[in-house]
């Protein structure tokens, strides 16, 4: 297999309520990231786009083809993916195969959303359907009591006090805030106390408000090239060294191994192990922080942290910049904000950034980071591992 380099990047301001359709968000994004990598729109030979809820929220299909359009990308091959949150993720690695095999020497990847057009309600039944939708919605089975109930069996299988889980949960809360706020793109710049979520609206026990992550409207988008091509464009290559996927059905198939998810370790191993790596090895990390257990079931799950102990890492700092493992300097989806389909598109502009030391300015650099993963969830049970490395 060939190299692969990730070229330039796009990203808007994560927000409510955008006035912009989500062809214009993609439109703005893709531009941007063509024009970083020193390339026009005739030099993309095929577009991969991430995008959950736009046949709901716009009515609008194909957002693929009515922006590579717009764009000037005229007649080029473009795909739209689905797997919930992790479409963009999936997108992304779509496109390392086509580029690593030869097939196609530049492709652009994107994903978009405009998930607050659609309200509340509406955006609870829709983004059910990405659950198992014969039998957990119609038990009142939505993503907030998944997780719900994945913190319960946390609590119970590594003996740790309801109360005292909650207060690691906000941690990691409070956390994501303090790095969010330093990041220009971020939908919700605003410090957080641990008092503020633990006092905060109660969604489904213990999950309460400020443990959730809002829907966004968002954009994001970046360019992968071969190495050859990538030679003539850039001084500063980002290669992509490993990736990973693998799949589960509803979360009543997996109960012998929740609250830990199988396809989560599957994944990162693969991932691991096309890039020569371990967890030791990575500098840098977005993970999927949906909810606050989320974050904790996740780092546990990529290697970073003994089962059990991801919580008391947390407090103890490893988590921030300058600790063990540096995770969503970003402001992770809790406090950048989560437009489903660009979250995974979203996370890599920010590591590919992050290798080459371009967030010094915003206060939130990992000094000397060498090698980054990605980890995104989509429904019950897609994972996306996909490591960067500045060499």
């Amino acid at each position: 297999m060939r190299k692969v380099v990730v070229l330039g990047g796009g990203h808007s301001k994560f927000c409510f309520n955008s006035p912009k359709t989500s062809v214009e968000m993609l439109s703005e994004v893709a531009m941007d990231a063509i024009i970083e990598s020193n390339l026009t729109p005739k030099d993309i030979q095929a577009i991969n786009v991430g995008n959950v809820l736009g046949d709901f929220s716009e009515g609008q299909g194909m957002v693929q083809s009515f922006f590579a359009n717009d764009i000037g990308c005229f007649n080029v091959p473009a795909n739209r993916f689905e797997a919930a949150c992790a479409s963009g993720s999936i997108a992304i690695r779509d496109a390392f195969i086509w580029v690593a095999s030869g097939y196609y020497d530049i492709v652009l990847v994107g994903g978009v959303e405009r998930a607050t057009a659609m309200g509340t309600p509406l955006a609870t039944r829709t983004f059910a359907m990405y659950g198992d939708s014969r039998y957990e919605y119609p038990a009142g089975f939505t993503f907030p009591a998944a997780f719900a109930l994945l913190a319960h069996l946390y609590s119970d299988k590594y003996k740790i006090p309801l109360p005292r889980l909650k207060e690691m949960m906000a941690t990691v809360s409070v956390q994501s805030h303090e790095y969010g706020i330093l990041n220009p793109n971020a939908q919700i710049q605003k410090l957080l106390t641990q008092a503020d979520v633990l006092n905060s609206f109660m969604v489904t026990t213990p999950i309460q408000l400020q443990d959730a992550c809002p829907f966004s409207d968002g954009a994001a988008a970046i360019v992968l090239a071969s190495e050859d091509a990538a030679k003539k464009l850039t001084d500063k290559p980002v290669y992509i060294k490993g990736v990973g996927q693998a799949s589960s059905g509803k979360l009543s198939s997996q109960y012998r191994y929740l609250p830990r998810l199988r396809a989560r370790e599957l994944a990162a191993e693969q991932a691991y192990k096309m890039a020569g790596l371990t967890p030791r090895d990575i500098d840098v990390c977005e993970l999927h922080d949906c909810f606050s257990i989320a974050a904790l079931i996740a780092a546990e799950g990529l290697g970073f942290f003994e089962y059990g102990t991801a919580g008391e890492a947390w407090e103890r700092g490893e988590t921030r910049l300058g600790g063990k493992i540096p995770i969503n300097m970003s402001g992770g989806l809790k406090s950048k904000g989560h437009p489903v389909a660009a979250t995974g598109l979203s996370q890599a502009y920010e590591l590919t950034r992050q290798l080459r030391g371009q967030m010094v300015d915003q206060g939130r650099q990992v000094d000397g980071a060498k090698y980054a993963l990605q980890d995104t969830l989509g429904g019950d049970g897609v994972l996306v591992s996909i490591i960067y490395a500045n060499q």
